[in-house]
């Protein structure tokens, strides 16, 4: 029988900051690799980075309802 767990968000917003902090390393390092990739290489990293972009904008608005839902002891 499997015992469920209580869902705890008490470090959400931590491990959402360090996956935007990681997700920004990957586009740092992505970018160094670029002026050693071909055209096409480089293309499909600007589209990725592109959609890492995408992922820190949404993680970042995540810290912010997870900050507030902290704030406010997480109405349960």
């Amino acid at each position: 029988m499997m015992k469920h767990n209580p869902d705890d968000r008490s470090d959400n917003v931590e491990k959402l900051q360090d996956m935007v902090q990681n997700t920004i390393e990957n586009i740092e390092e992505s970018e160094e690799q670029l002026s050693f990739a071909s055209n096409e290489e480089q293309r499909q990293i600007r589209e990725k980075n592109e959609r890492r972009n995408e992922s820190i904008e949404a993680m970042r608005s995540e810290i912010q309802d997870e900050a507030q839902a902290r704030k406010q002891g997480y109405d349960q």
